[in-house]
């Protein structure tokens, strides 16, 4: 078991002393004896701990427990002080918990410490924004009555979340759903677990009710179905790939339940001739290798203008090729390692066949040691075509592919199914206007390769889904909203 002070209690499940519903302050068994999870440092392939795989039995169990504490929500002002103890929880523990996802994750210490920051913005942005639940009276008086909007807690959520940012993914949602008074119950990809079951371990000491947060790692299609289909749970919040959300949205459908979806990617990065090179140069590493390439905003196709085509990928190849590539622990280490074998594999797919296609190594190539490593690279002259440009890599990989016109970039980054973010380049304010407008993407950056924050919405369009966290806006996915007519 991975020594932690945040994870000795995990040590008594060989005794039995397992209960998914934390602030009970209790661990018990799984109902059913299943497969184990066993969570792997990605970097060294050591076993960091063996867990428990809960059920739909227990699922249901959960729900149940969640479905009681919706009966009595917590005023407004109990709820933020909850969001913000959270955060200070978080904040307080911030080295402990960044080495905790660094080894289950792989990811850079610092990235990890810049993760639990992000995830603790997230608690007290919602803390901040509670007040849009207010009871809201209509200034006019239709009908000659007093109208009254309540914002009233949806029901039980079920948040299911990845294994890219276990911190600040579930944040984006349990800050809304908490806010909103929605219970929640959480499935934490088996991946990454552990750093979630250590922020469960810190919220066990601020008093919430039993039910309010419970904790579901395991089979993922039983705990998935129980979710999509309980009665009790309204709203389902998942953050993963298209494939999975679809299904998700089929399981659900007959039940009629909300469900808010942040899907894949697949982030058009367009440099413009008259950009700043090294400006965007600089940004594009940003965001491009945060967490090896493994996220969902990743820059995925770079479209850089033939003017200064040659000039960028001189200046971006010279960079990459100084990228360190180590395990996470090492604060020396600027790429660490993909979450496991399969993740290589499809990278490899993914480079041998654009250099098929015509494409060539600008920078990277280099043998790395370690199964789960990749090193960071760029590929020059990437063709349409290339499975690259249609599917998300997640992973350190760069393609390169020019373009002449406007006209033809706007086209080429559209041309996906996906719609989540996406990055401009250009001194050009009038082309900022008329490219943001025509980009078909949630989060249009400019001159920049900042994704989301705590404090605007985010969410996709087409196959990257709908919804939106973050913001106010993140606190109305947890909501219905009633309407009062008074005489």
């Amino acid at each position: 078991m991975l020594d932690s002070p945040l994870l000795r209690h995990l040590a008594g499940y060989e005794a039995g002393a397992f209960l998914p519903d934390v602030p009970a302050g209790r661990w018990q068994e799984p109902d059913a004896a299943g497969e184990l999870v066993r969570v792997v440092d990605p970097a060294t392939g050591d076993v960091l701990a063996v867990l428990p795989s809960y059920g739909a039995v227990d699922a249901t169990r959960m729900v149940q427990s969640a479905e009681r504490a919706l009966t009595n929500p917590a005023p407004l002002a109990q709820r933020a002080a909850w969001l913000i103890a959270i955060a200070d929880a978080l904040l307080a523990h911030r080295d402990e918990l960044a080495r905790i996802i660094t080894l289950e994750n792989g990811k850079p210490i610092g990235e990890a410490k810049g993760e639990v920051d992000y995830a603790a913005g997230f608690y007290r942005t919602a803390a901040a924004e509670i007040d849009v639940l207010q009871p809201r009276v209509l200034a006019a008086k239709p009908k000659g009555l007093t109208w009254t909007v309540h914002a009233r807690p949806a029901g039980v959520a079920g948040l299911i979340t990845p294994w890219n940012f276990p911190l600040a993914m579930l944040a984006k949602k349990l800050s809304g759903a908490l806010a909103a008074g929605a219970p929640a119950v959480i499935k934490p990809a088996n991946e990454t677990p552990l750093s979630v079951i250590a922020l469960f371990h810190l919220m066990h000491t601020l008093g919430l009710p039993p039910g309010l947060v419970s904790l579901a790692f395991g089979d993922s299609s039983a705990i998935g179905k129980v979710l999509c289909e309980h009665p009790a749970v309204r709203v389902i919040s998942f953050t993963g790939s298209t494939r999975v959300g679809q299904t998700l949205a089929v399981q659900a459908a007959p039940h009629v339940k909300r469900l808010a979806l942040e899907l894949g990617g697949n982030a058009p990065f367009i440099v413009f001739g008259d950009a700043d090179v090294d400006l965007a140069v600089e940004q594009l590493m940003a965001t491009k290798f945060r967490c090896s390439g493994q996220t969902c905003v990743s820059a995925n196709r770079v479209f850089v203008h033939e003017s200064i085509a040659d000039a960028l990928t001189a200046t971006l190849a010279a960079r990459v090729d100084a990228l360190r590539v180590g395990p996470g622990t090492d604060p020396s280490t600027d790429i660490g390692p993909l979450i496991n074998e399969r993740a290589v594999a499809n990278v490899h797919r993914l480079v041998d066949d654009a250099v098929t296609r015509g494409a060539s190594v600008a920078a990277g190539g280099r043998t790395t040691a370690g199964a789960c490593f990749f090193p960071p690279t760029v590929l020059a002259g990437v063709v349409p075509g290339a499975a690259i440009l249609r599917e998300e890599a997640f992973g350190p990989v760069v393609p390169l592919v020019r373009f002449a016109t406007e006209a033809e970039v706007i086209a080429a980054a559209n041309d996906t199914e996906y719609g989540l973010a996406s990055y401009v380049f250009t001194r050009d304010r009038e082309r900022v206007k008329r490219v943001a407008a025509a980009l078909q993407f949630g989060h249009v950056a400019i001159n920049t390769g900042s994704g989301p924050t705590p404090e605007a919405p985010f969410g996709g369009m087409k196959h990257s889904g709908y919804g939106r966290e973050g913001g106010a806006e993140g606190i109305l996915e947890f909501v219905e909203l009633q309407t009062v007519p008074e005489a």
